[in-house]
């Protein structure tokens, strides 16, 4: 059984789906690893360590997406390479398919059978293999840096002869994985830390981490089996904004993580709310790859409106690509290896599984997946 790794779009992604060590593993269980001429270049990991750790290297990558019974990627597939995979051919990778109807139809189409990773459900059995939780704790993670890196100022508090520094003001907006790295990066770094989520389940986690927790009164909140919070009604959204405005303007830090799953992230801070903010702070807006928490965010781009820097990079695991790169790669060999069979040396691809059950979108030559099943006319 063939499983291939092309590269990424380097112009998009930096960070490659598969290291050495993944591919050593797979290769011992039985499987026949190809990988793509260069695949690790943007980590500075050259083809022969691929080589050492049993892969076939291969420079034409028409000729690699048709040998693959497995096709492993980080982001979706572009639709012009579709039709060169091998027909009933796995693909694993994101694939964004609450936003990507016409993607799942043309996977369908040509008889894939897409494995939609950000789907892979948040159980423990499941743990080892959550894309989501792993790279998300790193952009927690980078968003601090970065924020750090912008700020004309230092996090932790110093005493000196010339006088004392008073720690920065870090509000983190979002207690989820995302949420609950940068509040602890934040700390190491030696800022004060206040935290907002809308499910109050999240306090016990901000508080043990050393950061304050927000107490808004929403009313009734939850939140969804994949642990993302649940939209808000407006009455809501209203309120939340309106305290969250005294906390941003104290900050000197702002870093927004809210996503709603399989839905544009909400605006959480708005423009009157920026203006409010200290000339010289920053907020960093992680929730920008699905629109953005902050108005005016410019995807991809760092921007100034009034004195406040609004940070707006997408791919912020990329920023720490190697160790993104090697967390996703063990969530990819995590998932590979549950499903491996190692005397047929073969990956069986059974759908009563509710790990599978979660996450295969498209078989057969159908979208299968009940959420996006009613998409495949549109």
């Amino acid at each position: 059984m063939y499983i291939v790794i092309p590269k990424e779009n380097p112009k998009i992604e930096n960070r490659a789906p598969l290291l050495p060590q993944s591919v050593a593993r797979l290769v011992k269980d039985g499987a026949s690893v190809i990988v793509e001429k260069d695949l690790g270049q943007t980590l500075n990991i050259p083809d022969e360590e691929y080589a050492k750790a049993g892969a076939k290297i291969e420079a034409d990558r028409k000729k690699l997406l048709k040998m693959g019974d497995i096709v492993v990627r980080i982001r979706k597939p572009e639709e012009r390479e579709i039709p060169l995979l091998k027909r009933g051919s796995i693909h694993i990778s994101h694939l964004e398919p609450f936003f990507e109807p016409k993607l799942l139809n043309v996977l369908a189409k040509n008889n894939i059978s897409a494995v939609a990773m950000e789907l892979i459900p948040r159980t423990t059995r499941a743990q080892k293999m959550d894309v989501l939780s792993s790279q998300s704790s790193l952009a927690g993670y980078a968003a601090v840096i970065v924020a750090a890196d912008n700020i004309q100022k230092i996090f932790p508090m110093m005493m000196t002869p010339a006088g004392t520094i008073q720690p920065a003001k870090v509000f983190v907006i979002g207690a989820g994985v995302a949420g609950l790295q940068a509040i602890a990066t934040a700390r190491r770094l030696g800022a004060r830390v206040d935290a907002f989520d809308t499910r109050q389940a999240a306090k016990t986690d901000v508080l043990s981490l050393g950061a304050k927790f927000v107490e808004i009164d929403l009313g009734e909140t939850s939140q969804t089996e994949q642990g993302y919070a649940k939209p808000l009604t407006e009455e809501q959204l209203a309120k939340q904004r309106s305290e969250i405005k005294k906390y941003c303007a104290q900050a000197d830090v702002v870093i927004t993580t809210a996503q709603v799953f399989g839905k544009i992230a909400p605006i959480i801070v708005a423009k009157d709310m920026v203006e409010a903010m200290k000339p010289g702070s920053i907020i960093v807006d992680l929730a920008v790859e699905t629109g953005g928490n902050v108005e005016g965010v410019v995807p991809g781009k760092i921007k100034n409106h009034n004195g406040v820097t609004i940070v707006g990079l997408r791919n912020m695991p990329g920023r720490v690509a190697y160790d993104a790169s090697q967390m996703y790669s063990n969530n990819i060999l995590n998932f590979i290896d549950e499903f491996w069979d190692t005397e047929k040396k073969e990956f069986i691809l059974d759908r009563k599984d509710d790990i599978l059950a979660s996450c295969l979108v498209t078989h057969g030559g159908e979208i299968i997946h009940p959420l996006f099943a009613q998409k495949k006319g549109e």
